[in-house]
């Protein structure tokens, strides 16, 4: 019993120390994937709200009132 005990332990932190280090993989640096993806999903966010507005914009002057899709 307590061999497996001590196996559990050991393999409790083996893990922790694995997801510790792909969290620092992730983040590290400016250039790491996680803030290229982060600052990707930023980017097509903003250029997809400045597109609705413009079509927004375009429409309020027109006098349209249809809707988007």
């Amino acid at each position: 019993m307590q061999a497996q005990k001590g196996q559990s332990t050991v393999e409790y932190i083996l893990l922790v120390t694995a997801v510790i280090a792909v969290v620092i993989l992730f983040t590290a640096g400016d250039r790491s994937l996680f803030q290229q993806r982060l600052n990707s999903v930023f980017n097509t966010t903003t250029q997809d709200l400045l597109n609705v507005a413009s079509r927004l914009q375009d429409n309020a002057a027109s006098g349209a009132t249809s809707t988007l899709p």
